[in-house]
């Protein structure tokens, strides 16, 4: 171990987190923010994931890779993620600057390209490349240190999944006699073989790399010239490399990290679409969450600006609050109403006799006296008047102007709700 720790102390590694995302297939969400800035579990942005692993595993030199719809993004990176500047420490927001002509990113490759000047001015040796918006903890210390003994130039980080599901993913074909060694790269196979050692299962990019630092220049810099390139790190980049032999593959599985649990150890999603989003929030306000926000070992850092504490009380006439298997941010206020499964997000309000059940409520929502709220996912700022009842009859749901998908009603960022 310590002939390990000697080697990772020795490079210097730079966090690139591509937060880029436009995030469509979460709309409305993502109408007024981009994809990593969408909250999550009451107090978070996706983005906190991302920059807590990286921090976590101990490489504090990052930079966020911006562009679509970025300011709430940039505000919430630049107000909440900051370093020691004496020891050279830093999170920093980079926006799309056209360096290299007048375009934005083509593509997360063509993101790093066109921000190759911050490499040239770390001069790192390794690159940490991570998206911003799944859900899950992972050292990628661990990661690191494989990728320096394989001596592999990139290394994919991989997560097991049933070969039921292979064709929703960009599978990681292992050669048979070397597990670590990427064979082929496809993009979602609808016949792929099985692992060695478990061939029911696959190995799924988690959107996670490790490159050497010139390698992955070298990579980006190719691509930026090919005609036909969609300019992406899992579509062009990885298979580029894959091509020369010198793909190494990180199974999650083997990533230890402190505090974890054998429940929610391996734990992962990939919040894309509103389902995915929902569902991530129903594992975390389980009676045994399926992934615990309240592993010390291993914190997942953020900024909720001054909030009070929660407050439970009597309704105006004496009725009681009830809640079970809820996450309530600071600054909720209760006053006799009921929340059941739900998560609710700094200064939501329920009132007296309304009933929230199956819900992410994010900040600020005002739930009216006698309201119903159920199987919604509701963003900030929205009004929800006395008696409304909202996710109990989808066709009304959709009349008032309100989505409706995969059984859940969703209402924009400070949407009219008519009483």
């Amino acid at each position: 171990m310590a002939a390990t720790q000697t080697i990772r102390h020795r490079k210097n590694v730079l966090a690139i987190v591509l937060a880029g995302g436009e995030g469509k297939r979460l709309m409305p969400l993502t109408a007024d923010r981009a994809k990593p800035a969408v909250p999550f579990a009451g107090i978070y942005r996706l983005i906190d994931f991302a920059l807590s692993n990286v921090v976590n595993s101990g490489y504090l030199k990052i930079v966020v890779l911006t562009q679509y719809k970025s300011h709430s993004l940039d505000r919430h990176v630049t107000q909440t993620w900051r370093m020691s500047t004496m020891l050279g420490n830093y999170v920093a927001p980079v926006p799309a600057q056209q360096r290299v002509g007048k375009h934005w990113y083509l593509g997360s490759a063509d993101a790093i390209f066109q921000s190759l000047n911050l490499m040239n001015d770390e001069r790192p040796d390794i690159v940490v490349v991570v998206g911003a918006d799944h859900v899950y903890r992972m050292d990628f210390s661990q990661m690191v240190d494989q990728h320096i003994e394989s001596g592999a130039a990139c290394t994919v980080a991989a997560i097991r999944q049933p070969i039921s599901l292979a064709d929703q993913f960009g599978v990681i074909d292992v050669h048979p006699h070397d597990p670590n060694s990427i064979r082929e790269f496809l993009e979602k196979p609808k016949d792929p073989q099985g692992l060695p050692d478990s061939p029911g299962e696959v190995l799924a990019s988690m959107g996670n790399y490790v490159f050497d630092a010139d390698a992955l220049v070298d990579a980006v810099t190719s691509d930026a010239t090919l005609h036909g390139s969609k300019h992406d790190m899992g579509g062009d980049i990885v298979p580029a490399f894959v091509e020369k032999g010198a793909a190494g593959v990180y199974d999650f599985k083997d990533n230890n990290v402190p505090g974890s649990t054998d429940r929610d150890r391996g734990y992962w999603r990939d919040v894309g679409t509103m389902a995915s989003y929902y569902a991530a929030h129903m594992d975390v306000v389980s009676p045994l969450p399926i992934f615990n926000l309240y592993n010390f070992d291993w914190p997942i850092y953020t900024s909720y600006g001054p909030q009070p504490p929660v407050k439970v009380g009597q309704g105006a006439d004496g009725q009681p609050s009830r809640t079970d298997e809820s996450l309530l941010s600071p600054g909720v206020v209760i006053t006799g109403g009921t929340v059941n499964r739900s998560v609710l997000s700094p200064a939501v309000r329920v009132d007296n006799g309304a009933i929230v059940s199956d819900c992410v409520l994010m900040h600020d929502v005002h739930v009216g006296a006698g309201a119903v709220v159920r199987n919604a996912i509701i963003d900030k700022s929205v009004e929800i008047p006395a008696g409304v009842r909202i996710g109990l009859d989808h066709d009304a749901d959709r009349a008032r102007g309100f989505i409706v998908e995969d059984g859940l009603t969703i209402l924009g960022k400070g949407q009219v709700v008519e009483g």
